[in-house]
């Protein structure tokens, strides 16, 4: 007498299945992916040195370029595009050891990278893509917001060297600071006024934009957490929580220029989640005043003798110009 097949044992196989084939897909596009970027990199090698075995190296130029790509699309098809052959031979150049070429980044990665001109931000992308994950969208945006230029803004030459060869390192609460925050995916005009209420309810309709662009590591808990003393009720704007630097990340929206009194109320938050929401190993909160001006004589004192990790930055509603950042590292540089 046959047994009758249960309705969850079935579901049990199925999903087993499922995510069985699930992982072996993964897998072959992880090693189809390796391939491809492997092979385009020792295709642009042939054709470099094919280039520079003449007796000048202009000797073929465009015209290598041309006839090569018509015999291999002839041949293979369209992968082999007059400009993908360009990205094939840049991408050697750029990455002359095959050893840094990252196994982890698609072609669509590179085509990316390759357009940046700086060898120091060419490096922090390929590093922050393999620590972070980003999808080629998400690398596009990162590059149009200049996150290794404001990221490396807070450090000197030694610092801004360390971050174009290993990425975004986390080991303290500076190291999660940007300065400024780029929100330019809220779609705000420039000179639109807004309230506090619709920035922050413009970000939850963006979370996941909002969390690339504060950085690796940060869980969202909340918004207007409500906190009450004496009677009082006061509301955190923004509540995350970081899992690499265990700890509350606080932050509070501003229309226009920071006081000290939002300094003064957001140190008062702190010291609240420090006794009251903190569990046993949760390290201290860090607060953030976000606002669209900052003035640095101000907040050098609001913040004076304050224990606690407390930051104040700008944020834009628009993407930066890059060239302004670029020309600013390079005198540190």
């Amino acid at each position: 007498m046959s047994k009758k097949i249960t309705k969850t044992k079935y579901s049990s196989l199925i999903k087993n299945i499922s995510g069985l084939l699930e992982e072996s897909r993964r897998k072959v596009y992880y090693q189809v992916n390796n391939i491809l970027v492997q092979t385009y990199w020792r295709i642009g090698k042939y054709v470099v040195e094919f280039e520079q075995g003449g007796k000048k190296e202009t000797e073929y130029g465009d015209k290598l370029i041309d006839r090569i790509s018509k015999d291999l699309k002839n041949k293979y098809g369209k992968g082999f595009s007059r400009s993908n052959l360009i990205y094939m031979r840049l991408f050697y150049k750029k990455f002359q050891t095959g050893q840094t070429v990252s196994d982890q980044l698609t072609w669509s990665h590179y085509i990316e990278i390759l357009m940046i001109e700086e060898e120091l931000e060419r490096g922090f992308y390929v590093k922050q893509c393999e620590k972070e994950n980003w999808s080629v969208r998400e690398l596009k945006r990162q590059i149009n917001s200049g996150l290794f230029y404001r990221l490396a803004s807070s450090n000197n030459k030694k610092g801004i060297l360390k971050l174009a060869k290993q990425g975004q390192v986390i080991k303290e609460a500076q190291d999660i600071i940007k300065d400024p925050y780029i929100l330019e995916f809220l779609s705000i005009p420039e000179n639109y006024k807004s309230s506090e209420k619709e920035i922050e309810k413009k970000i939850i309709n963006n979370l996941q934009l909002f969390l690339l662009e504060l950085g690796k590591g940060f869980a969202f808990i909340g918004r207007q957490f409500r906190i009450t003393l004496n009677n009082k009720h006061f509301y955190v704007d923004l509540v995350f929580y970081h899992r690499i630097l265990k700890c509350f990340v606080l932050i509070d929206l501003k229309i226009g220029k920071v006081v000290h009194g939002d300094v003064g109320q957001m140190n008062m938050y702190l010291n609240y989640f420090r006794e009251e929401e903190n569990s046993i190993d949760d390290n201290e909160p860090i607060g953030i005043v976000l606002g669209t001006k900052k003035d640095d004589v101000t907040a050098k004192y609001a913040l004076g003798g304050i224990t606690n990790k407390l930051f104040i930055s700008k944020y834009k509603l628009y993407l930066p110009d890059k060239k302004i950042l670029e020309k600013e590292i390079k005198k540190l540089l």
